[in-house]
């Protein structure tokens, strides 16, 4: 694909998702934002597990820092000082576990983050006074500039903006700025540091390469992405539970960038798509599909089928295409079919 023809479609998708909110209902908007926020949540895990190599099954913890920090602050500061500051804390709490994120890797790493999960939920569920206890608690309203991202109404063209249409063009604008972000990491030195790391930890440490220091810092950052993924959540859900926030959340974010494509932009947020709409969809139109029905009806729950679903997706990606859903756009460029044209049939091959 020329890069001609690729800006002329980012060009054409980004004026589609920034007319959306003038056409489409609330249900459209609020899937497309939990899409969003786990899409920014997965780019921060596959930094961490699919650039760098490094197992997390605690993603869901800092994205309940996020989504609680954020909750705990704009009770003693503007929420917009409230949000980057959860962000900040979601980075800190990383950063207490990094030494040993930086000294650990494969399984061992998954089974100490794994611990986060219990620690958090203990949390969660004990500290009233902080997060609600079992019935949580309600999500202020981000204000930024005397703009109040509720449902207050701010008629835009004669179309009446509520809260999810504002904060659908936060969601893009933050999701652009940390894809783009992330992008420059990984095409960096940084990126081919990390992938060296993933690759071969031995020898990246023979070649200079800081391995200790690098994991630990590529941990921070993926924290940081779920600090902001949990904020985002936070703000559209208006309301944060703890039961949310636990093994099941992190594996659906492993999910994500497994059948995406590991160590790829592009991949998590295919992938995030593909696993956040899925529950959705399903729950909007149970009564049209088959075996799928509400929950206490009698057939298949629209998360049971979901999860059925992206989990037959995940061995599908693994045994057929290893890549991930990023894959089957470069599979079809004219150089891809080019280079398949050049190799060698066995036939034609020496004897």
């Amino acid at each position: 694909m020329s890069s001609r023809i690729r800006i002329g479609l980012i060009a054409a998708g980004a004026l589609v998702l920034l007319a959306l909110p003038f056409y489409v209902d609330r249900f459209w908007l609020q899937a497309g934002l939990f899409a969003m926020a786990a899409s920014i949540g997965a780019i921060g895990l596959n930094l961490l597990t699919g650039a760098t190599g490094q197992l997390s099954l605690g993603h869901a913890f800092f994205l309940a820092v996020g989504a609680y920090g954020y909750c705990a602050l704009a009770d003693i500061v503007p929420t917009a000082l409230a949000a980057i500051g959860a962000v900040l804390v979601a980075g800190a709490a990383g950063g207490l576990l990094s030494p040993i994120a930086g000294r650990l890797s494969g399984a061992y790493l998954g089974i100490a983050t794994l611990a986060l999960i219990f620690i958090g939920q203990h949390v969660l569920f004990n500290a009233s006074d902080l997060t609600g206890g079992y019935n949580g608690r309600d999500v202020p309203a981000l204000n930024i500039f005397g703009l109040s991202f509720d449902d207050t109404e701010t008629v835009v063209l004669a179309v009446p903006f509520e809260s999810m249409e504002k904060l659908w063009y936060a969601g893009l604008l933050l999701l652009a700025a940390c894809a783009l972000f992330a992008r420059g990491v990984l095409r960096g030195r940084p990126g081919r540091a990390m992938n060296a790391i993933r690759d071969h930890r031995v020898a990246a440490g023979v070649m200079g390469v800081p391995v200790a220091r690098l994991r630990a810092w590529v941990f921070v950052l993926s924290s940081m992405y779920a600090g902001l993924a949990g904020v985002l959540l936070a703000l559209i859900v208006q309301r944060t539970t703890p039961e949310y926030f636990g093994f099941a959340l992190s594996l659906e974010y492993l999910a994500m960038i497994v059948i995406g494509g590991l160590g790829s932009v592009a991949g998590a947020v295919l992938g995030a798509v593909f696993v956040s709409l899925l529950p959705q969809l399903f729950d909007r139109y149970s009564e049209s599909l088959p075996l799928v029905s509400a929950s206490g009806t009698g057939g298949i729950a629209p998360g049971e089928a979901s999860s059925y679903l992206y989990g037959a997706a995940v061995v599908a990606v693994v045994l057929f295409l290893p890549g991930g859903l990023v894959r089957l756009g470069s599979a079809a460029t004219p150089r891809a079919l080019t280079l398949r044209k050049k190799e060698p049939t066995d036939e034609s091959a020496p004897a």
